[in-house]
């Protein structure tokens, strides 16, 4: 399993970072269908992630389904801002609001409640840090003439320690100031960006 555990390390780079709250420091083997209930799944590749301890105890073996297809999100296989929502004021992670419903995304909404990403007081920390990284970068592009979309992208990957340029630029956060001013300002500087991240 060492090498297992090896292996989705290496897949986060040299932060190793859990997969689910990309804050902590992925030390364990998770199953996303919990073996205990999926036994044909166990060793599955594309059902291991690298999990904090903090994460692994939350889900545990709670999987919720409907129509036997799981309402967590798989975040190997899914764009998690297409279900989460970021309140920059209080760095909590939410689900995000569905106007097709108009109601919260029931994945996000079960994934935050499994997860208990609005209820940890260190997680919000380390994402509103890395969210004032991120604006004061994108304020200074929006400042520039005409600005770079290679140096943007390495800068972000070097601060971007929680997923969050994704909701700035594919989540509600392309909506808000500043990400719908660079999109306004730099309407080509912006689509490279979100094709970048889309491909991602």
């Amino acid at each position: 399993m060492g090498r297992v555990v090896g292996t989705l390390q290496g897949m986060m780079g040299s932060r190793e970072r859990c997969m689910y709250c990309l804050d902590s420091h992925g030390s364990d083997i998770e199953h996303f269908w919990p073996k205990a209930e999926f036994p044909e799944k166990m060793y599955q590749w594309p059902n291991l992630l690298l999990c904090c301890t903090e994460c692994g105890r939350f889900k545990g073996n709670t999987f919720p389904l409907s129509h036997e297809k799981p309402l967590l999100i798989d975040p190997t296989a899914e764009e998690p801002w297409d279900y989460l929502d970021f309140d920059p004021k209080t760095g909590n992670i939410m689900a995000r609001f569905d106007k097709t419903t108009n109601n919260k995304s029931e994945k996000g909404s079960k994934t935050v409640k499994v997860l208990q990403l609005n209820r940890r007081e260190a997680l919000a920390d380390g994402y509103k840090k890395t969210f004032r990284k991120i604006k004061a970068e994108v304020e200074r592009k929006l400042s520039e003439t005409s600005p770079d979309a290679a140096e943007f992208k390495k800068f972000i990957g070097d601060i971007d320690e929680h997923g969050l340029i994704g909701w700035g630029f594919i989540g509600v956060g392309r909506e808000q100031s500043p990400f719908s001013d660079l999109r306004k300002r730099h309407p080509k500087f912006w689509e490279e960006i979100h094709s970048w991240l889309s491909q991602a």
